[in-house]
């Protein structure tokens, strides 16, 4: 039983083996980074897939329709409205 037998006095898997000694400090936070880029991107899936991703208001609606629907709710006078409308160029 001789330390040459084992290169590297019978520590060759750590010190010669893999990737020269230093890529498992190199490969071990990429890693983690990698795997927690993964998790979070899944949460923000399931998340936007489940209905809470970002809204973007009433389909189909114009501008013009929601001014008017809010001047037909009495939320705008009929000056607003008009000046409003003028602004949206309609």
């Amino acid at each position: 039983m001789g330390a040459g037998k084992e290169g590297y006095g019978g520590y060759g898997h750590m010190m010669g083996g893999g990737w020269g000694g230093w890529g498992h400090w190199i490969a071990g936070p990429v890693m983690m980074i990698l795997v927690i880029v993964a998790i979070v991107a899944t949460i923000v899936l399931v998340v936007r897939w489940m209905g809470g991703g970002v809204s973007q208001g009433p389909a189909g609606k114009t501008p013009g329709d929601i001014l008017k629907e809010r001047f037909a709710r009495g939320e705008i006078d009929t000056k607003e409205f008009e000046e409003r409308r003028k602004a949206l160029g309609e």
